[in-house]
């Protein structure tokens, strides 16, 4: 069972997801909340798996909110729900902790998968946003990059695990990564999971935007040829 916070300003939006939500066996709703301090507040006494995080809402935004919310230290995860494509506000949500973001008008199942994979520690974005996304935060990322010489992060890794890094911040996927460096894709799970350890990281976006802030990584279309032995 995986326990769901809904914080959303507009009544209507949480109705219909607390009804889609309750129609389900694997998710309970244990509360809703109208703006940001709410959703704080909520979130610390609930403790939920999983809040459905609006952006856009009077007050405190849900960008603040989620960055109080992971701050806290609690297990709670953020998935941001957003009705614009590339919202100005997402790459901050996403700095700010939150496991990824899906449209508003993502369809039923969608919703419920990304709950699902959130919950499990997983990171979930829009599949037809992720190219786009990566894309954006080129362009987005210099004002916040880092030396990435005294990071003390980036020395803990090994070789492998830089290079899973780096494909994980350009945004293949483990089966790719496998494919790539002729490994199973259980390998490079457990070499994810190890990277981030390794560099504090919650989950995949997390570490995309640490490659990206260290300058490990840029977007391409599809991942390269394989080249790579054992």
């Amino acid at each position: 069972m995986t326990t769901v916070l809904i914080v959303d300003d507009q009544p209507l939006q949480r109705y219909g997801f607390h009804m889609l939500l309750d129609s389900v066996a694997e998710t309970d709703v244990v509360g809703e909340a109208a703006h940001g301090a709410e959703a704080v507040r909520k979130a610390a006494e609930l403790r939920p798996d999983v809040v459905l995080m609006d952006i856009r809402m009077p007050g405190m935004d849900g960008i603040e909110a989620t960055r109080r919310i992971v701050a806290a230290g609690d297990r709670s995860r953020i998935l941001v729900l957003t009705t614009f494509d590339l919202d100005e506000y997402v790459h901050a949500a996403l700095r700010a902790g939150a496991s990824g973001f899906l449209l508003k008008d993502a369809r039923p199942e969608e919703l419920l998968a990304g709950i699902r994979a959130v919950a499990a520690g997983d990171a979930v974005i829009a599949p037809a946003l992720t190219r786009r996304l990566l894309d954006e935060f080129a362009r987005y990322v210099p004002a916040h990059r880092q030396d990435s010489a005294e990071d003390p992060r980036l020395g803990s890794l090994t070789d492998r695990e830089r290079e899973i890094l780096v494909a994980v911040g350009k945004g293949w996927t483990n089966g790719e990564i496998a494919t790539r460096f002729v490994l199973s894709e259980s390998t490079i799970k457990t070499h994810v999971g190890r990277v981030l350890a390794k560099i504090g990281a919650r989950d995949r976006i997390q570490a995309v935007i640490f490659a990206y802030d260290h300058g490990l990584a840029q977007p391409i279309s599809a991942p390269p040829p394989n080249t790579a032995s054992r």
